[in-house]
């Protein structure tokens, strides 16, 4: 959640002074150490963070790469910085002299604003060509800061993630194919197909027709299970409406609302009017759990009191909204959750 927050924020900050700077400089101390800092490590540290790290090879001396990363000592990360308007896609003979001359596993091409991570997968302290994670820091998705945090200093594990990259390289390059097929598919792509279906010579008309029929029946799969998808969410909006209304309709004769749900619910308040304002928190009693909800929105829920059964449980969400119960022993226990029924506030208040 913190690399999250501090991503967002570097992205905001990056869209307001982008244009600003109007230097190599500005853009390191601007955009680039901001996200060294987000990772973890102490850019102040030049035992962890050192700039200009040289990496001599053979005859060329003074070479210098812009960060180098260390830990316990040994360096695990170099970082190649360009001003932001620049064009990374000429810059990766630099940084593979600088990769071999520093015996590092991982290295980082940015602009401030796009980041290109590399390694050794193809040969031992030679960088590959491509890189095996790509991304903007102005248009990040849920997936990609997963793999960003990888790199985390209270996270970083060399073998995990060369074992990872390797995954991410080669699944972005069959994407890519992938992608291209279906744009424009290709001889090989077409006579793949048209051989599994076609019992005759396949002569150029034949494979002619076959490469509109290929790409009509690729688009209609991938439109059908789009709408498979939307249909299958719809539905599932639709269940969770009925079930809210079932709720809403129930016998209120039945529902009885115990002491210590009520004191429970004033823990609950306690806790978080922390982060929530106290006429923003609402009982939802039911005949089979008292909800606390934000708003009174049976959509907002914050948490839940099960003390209908002989054993007491606290329910809390996650961020989409998955309950899951801890059991307490005594009202006061609430107090030893208070960690997460904050988390689930924040997820309304971010």
């Amino acid at each position: 959640m913190e690399l999250n927050n501090a991503l967002k924020d570097l992205s905001n900050r990056i869209t307001q002074l982008k244009e600003h700077s109007t230097t190599e400089e500005s853009t390191k101390h601007a955009f680039v150490l901001p996200f060294i800092n987000a990772l973890g490590y102490d850019t102040f540290n030049p035992v962890e963070v050192m700039p200009e790290y040289t990496a001599d090879i053979g005859l060329k001396k003074g070479e210098k790469v812009d960060y180098c990363i260390f830990q316990n000592e040994q360096p695990i990360l170099i970082v190649e910085c360009k001003h932001w308007k620049e064009d990374l896609s000429h810059h990766n003979s630099q940084l593979f002299r600088y990769f071999h001359a520093t015996k590092t596993r991982f290295a980082v091409l940015t602009n401030g604003i796009e980041y290109r991570f590399y390694t050794d997968l193809e040969e031992v302290n030679k960088m590959d060509e491509k890189p095996f994670l790509e991304f903007s820091i102005t248009h990040l998705k849920e997936n990609v800061i997963h793999e960003i945090s990888k790199f985390h200093k209270s996270n970083f594990d060399i073998d995990k993630i060369v074992n990872n990259a390797s995954s991410l390289k080669y699944t972005k390059e069959i994407r890519k194919i992938i992608h291209q097929e279906l744009q424009s598919p290709s001889y090989d792509f077409v006579r793949l197909f048209a051989g599994r279906v076609y019992s005759g010579r396949l002569t150029e008309r034949v494979m002619d027709e076959f490469t509109e029929l290929i790409h009509k029946a690729f688009n209609q799969t991938i439109s059908n299970n789009v709408n498979d998808r939307l249909n299958a969410a719809l539905d599932k909006e639709a269940e969770k409406q009925q079930e809210e209304e079932t709720l809403e309709g129930q016998d209120v004769s039945k529902i009885i609302t115990t002491e210590e749900e009520e004191e429970g619910f004033r823990i609950i308040v306690a806790i978080l009017r922390r982060k929530i304002a106290v006429n923003r928190i609402f009982p939802r009693d039911t005949q089979s759990y008292f909800g606390i909800l934000l708003d009174n929105n049976n959509r907002k829920p914050l948490c839940r009191l099960h003390f209908n059964g002989s054993k007491k449980y606290l329910g809390f969400f996650d961020e989409k909204k998955r309950e899951t119960k801890v059991q307490l022993t005594q009202l006061e226990d609430i107090y030893l959750h208070e960690k997460l029924l904050l988390q689930t506030a924040d997820y309304y208040t971010e």
